[in-house]
């Protein structure tokens, strides 16, 4: 009987240590394009460009 005190405080420990946890997956944040030789581009980036990664739904960030 000394030990449920004992378990019930480690269950709440846990509990709030998960209660700031997402169970979704974070969404990435977007890249900052338009900068240096960098733009935003629908879709792929086109031939003879590099990608950098995604500015916004749907675009990608590519550099000159």
């Amino acid at each position: 009987m000394k030990i449920l005190p004992f378990l019930f405080v480690l269950l709440l420990v846990a509990l709030h240590g998960a209660a700031g946890r997402s169970l979704a997956r974070p969404r990435r944040p977007y890249m900052e394009c338009g900068y240096r030789g960098t733009f935003c581009h629908r879709g792929k980036c086109p031939r003879g460009n590099d990608y950098l990664g995604s500015c916004r739904s749907g675009y990608n960030c590519c550099r000159w």
